[in-house]
């Protein structure tokens, strides 16, 4: 099957073959049918199997053959995705892939000012690729409206899911008109986001092109055991191989970052990193200089994950093993992509062998072990931190304050019973209206009146 017989216009197959496309992927041919004939589609595919272009090319043939309204600078497809690299990358996407169609596109994403993207929405934008956050900002204050949304895709939904945005989704999603075409693409399908694509689909296609723990079979995966304080020689002794054209290497937190880059540094090899603490700005920076060849090492935290697609990386470095184990398939999915060939290669301390099983119980699998000059000799497991008691307060001559009692709740009183109200017999003034009598409140004390005549002229 090749992309002419997938109904696409001559502009789109021109632009494909442009971008280098010979023949459609797997979930490409099964879903830009689907979504050309207007149907809902709930799709699950690997990472770097080309889902991106599965609902870009048919959303832009269908924006180009339905006119919309007159002289109206409306959004007529909206596209959520979970990080700004990867809200970028696809709006890259969608202007290579809609040169000529007279289709304008627009991206919305935080860190950064909102006067670009607010005069881009303005000039009008047919499609916008947002962020969550900036979008719901955005809207807030009057300068986006989802009225005229024909097509939404949510893009990445299960990592949309891990980093907390479901609760943004829907409110998005309730702005948005009943009557839409819907197309949810995830890498993973965990009951999460089925529960999910059950609200926000009506009767849609699945599209399951590939098992949900699969891993791309091209890519050679192994396995070093080394201690964490000599993970950093060992990275830096297999940059060093001549084989090792670009690589990304992944870590799990943003200080392991920063400290990677400048062991890397040390060692005169150099690299740039991204995590969520840097600006926008210097992550484009970081991911443009890995692009263009002239750092060939980027580290990155798993946020970035979703959003890296550099062609011809050869090798991803696991050096830190993943917490949950389907982030493992989304970091090698960078590397070994459309049909290429890529080595994905993991580090594994003690403390970090019950990730490594979960990630094996997950592809099924054992991972092919390494041997280096840094062996694992460490083979007790660090023992959890315990956090340490507050010091105590210190008095003026710098001994220990002794320590307060406890405040007690006081005492409940006991209630007072009381007074019944006595009711004096009427007596001869009382029925003539002159009465002695003092009415009195539940204290016991006369209350006085005073009856002021009204003087008339």
């Amino acid at each position: 099957m090749n992309f002419e017989s997938l109904g696409l216009l001559p502009t789109l197959l021109k632009n494909v073959h442009t971008a280098g496309y010979e023949i459609p992927t797997p979930i490409q041919s099964v879903t830009i049918p689907l979504v050309l004939s207007g149907k809902d589609v709930l799709g699950c595919a690997q990472t770097g199997t080309g889902k991106t272009a599965a609902f870009a090319l048919p959303i832009l043939q269908r924006l180009h053959e339905t006119a919309p309204r007159a002289n109206a600078k409306v959004i007529r497809s909206l596209i959520l995705s979970p990080t700004r690299e990867l809200a970028l990358q696809t709006y890259e996407n969608f202007l290579l892939y809609g040169k000529g169609l007279g289709l304008e596109t627009a991206v919305i994403f935080g860190g950064v000012g909102q006067g670009g993207q607010v005069e881009a929405l303005h000039r009008g934008a047919d499609i916008v690729v947002a962020c969550p956050g900036r979008l719901l900002d955005l809207m807030g204050q009057g300068l986006v409206r989802l009225d005229w949304v024909e097509i939404f895709v949510l893009d990445e939904a299960d990592r949309m899911l891990d980093m907390g945005f479901i609760h943004d989704v829907r409110k998005v999603v309730r702005a948005l008109p009943s009557e839409r075409q819907t197309l949810l693409f995830s890498a993973t399908m965990p009951p999460e986001v089925e529960k999910l694509a059950l609200d926000l689909l009506v009767d849609p296609e699945n599209v399951k092109v590939d098992p949900v723990t699969s891993t791309v079979e091209a890519i050679d995966q192994c396995l070093y055991y080394v201690d964490k304080v000599n993970k950093k020689h060992l990275l830096a002794h297999l940059l060093k191989d001549p084989d090792v054209e670009s690589a990304l290497v992944f870590s799990r937190t943003k200080h392991g970052v920063d400290r990677i880059v400048r062991d890397l540094k040390r060692q005169g090899i150099e690299a740039a990193g991204i995590h969520g603490d840097k600006s926008q700005n210097a992550r484009q920076t970081a991911l443009s200089r890995f692009r263009t060849g002239e750092c060939r090492v980027l580290v990155a935290t798993d946020i970035a994950a979703r959003g890296i697609d550099v062609a011809g990386l050869s090798h991803v470095f696991n050096y830190d093993m993943p917490m949950e184990p389907e982030a493992y398939i989304h970091r090698i999915g960078r590397t070994g992509r459309a049909g290429r060939d890529g080595k994905a290669v993991s580090f594994c301390c003690i403390d970090e062998v019950k990730q490594l099983n979960q990630v094996e119980k997950l592809i099924g699998r054992r991972l092919h072990e390494e041997q280096s000059d840094w062996p694992m000799e460490v083979t007790t497991p660090t023992p959890p931190k315990v956090r340490e008691p507050r010091p105590a307060k210190l008095t003026r001559t710098g001994e220990a304050a002794p320590a307060r009692a406890p405040r007690t709740a006081p005492a409940a009183r006991p209630a007072q019973p009381s007074r019944p109200v006595q009711h004096r017999a009427a007596s001869g003034h009382a029925a003539s209206g002159h009465s002695n009598s003092r009415p009195r409140t539940g204290t016991g004390r006369p209350v006085l009146r005073v009856n002021r005549r009204k003087h008339h002229p």
